[in-house]
């Protein structure tokens, strides 16, 4: 197999896991995204199948970007407390997809259950007053 260099820069294959390349264009990520909607409209028959069919892309994504984030900052070992999944979420996952750390961790009146479903799942079910407040300032 034949590896390319360009500009004194090794193939993408070839560089580690541990540095990542965080910044990517606006305008390549609208044209996938454009792309991949667009792929998915042409291949439904309605709006829910639509809604369906990116939540599962969505779903694989997330999931991958996690499995890459777990291996690069907890070097594969996985957290089974809430506040240090809260604290990775805030931390790592946060820069990954934002380019900066979360302010802070707001705590919200919730119930916290486990259930399994596909996988471990933790269901959080928020107060009527913490729903309140998210509608109250989506009007804004």
């Amino acid at each position: 197999m034949e590896t390319r260099f360009t500009r004194g820069k090794s193939a993408i294959l070839e560089r580690p896991l541990s540095r990542p390349k965080t910044e990517v264009s606006v305008s390549a990520f609208a044209l996938l995204f454009s792309e991949v909607v667009q792929y998915c409209q042409s291949r439904v028959y309605s709006v829910s199948e639509l809604q369906a069919r990116l939540a599962e892309l969505g779903q694989r994504v997330g999931g991958s970007l996690l499995d890459v984030l777990v291996l690069r900052e907890k070097n594969g070992k996985r957290e089974t407390k809430v506040l240090n999944i809260l604290l990775f979420i805030k931390v790592s996952v946060w820069r990954a997809l934002f380019g900066k750390e979360a302010d802070k961790l707001d705590g919200f009146p919730a119930k916290v259950t486990v259930h399994w479903h596909k996988g471990t799942t933790l269901m959080i079910k928020f107060d009527e007053a913490v729903i309140a407040r998210d509608k109250a300032l989506e009007g804004r």
